[in-house]
């Protein structure tokens, strides 16, 4: 059974937010409809969010990075979020797996949102249905585009390729072959979901710095050698002001 899925290299993902500003356009200007965005900026932002990137740093110094964190629905084997929808709008896509809304059926109960540990689900300020990542599935079965066109706007937007596409129950897949030969891994497995996104781990990186670089604290001239012989006029605060 195919399982549509993305795979995200954080080795690579710079945290440029191409992935939020294209899945916003095309949600809420492009071919894909109408969805709210009043206030997209701004201390409370509120709108249509449906990729977020997370930045932090990670590790101890002098081995410090930067980890630019992308979240987005993650389309679970397992979703948590359609057993619990009382009307069935909350539902799995039985060809490929994607997890959907079915608009006509949603009342706005937040169910789905209360049960998703992702926080994935938005309500939609104005329709006042239950909103959240789509796969871009009007892209992705739109015969009319060519074939390398057929992906998420998220995907086509990355400007480092940190964003794969692809069936991961297909082991030669593009999305298969790396979560295989790089460690991909779940978010929070411990929930049972089965979320199908992966992430592939960043690389270990190590900066070498000298013993002296970490603990020197006194004058580096006086480390060096470099200060004036004993009996010879060092040159003072009251030396550098008077001048």
């Amino acid at each position: 059974m195919t399982q549509l899925a993305l795979v995200i290299d954080l080795n690579v993902c710079v945290g440029c937010h191409a992935c939020v500003t294209s899945c916003k356009s095309w949600n809420t200007s492009g071919s894909a409809g109408s969805l709210s965005d009043d206030n997209p900026y701004g201390k409370d932002p509120t709108g249509t969010f449906f990729n977020r990137v997370q930045t932090y740093e990670a590790s101890t110094f002098p081995n410090t990075e930067t980890v630019h964190f992308p979240k987005s629905c993650l389309h679970c084997e397992e979703p948590p979020c359609v057993p619990v929808c009382p009307t069935g709008a909350s539902y799995k896509r039985k060809e490929d797996g994607i997890v959907l809304v079915d608009y006509d059926k949603c009342i706005g109960c937040n169910y789905c949102s209360w049960a998703c540990p992702y926080g994935a689900r938005e309500l939609d300020e104005h329709r006042k249905e239950m909103t959240k990542c789509t796969l871009c599935v009007d892209r992705i079965d739109n015969q009319s585009l060519p074939p390398e066109d057929r992906q998420p706007a998220c995907v086509m937007a990355c400007p480092t390729s940190a964003r794969l596409f692809g069936d991961i129950h297909d082991p030669d897949s593009i999305v298969s072959v790396a979560i295989r030969e790089r460690g991909g891994y779940e978010l929070m497995p411990e929930w049972g979901t089965k979320p199908s996104n992966h992430y592939l781990p960043r690389r270990k990186i190590e900066i070498k710095l000298h013993d002296d670089q970490l603990t020197r604290a006194d004058n580096p001239l006086k480390i060096d050698g470099k200060l004036p012989k004993p009996g010879i006029h060092e040159p003072s605060l009251d030396d550098v002001t008077s001048w």
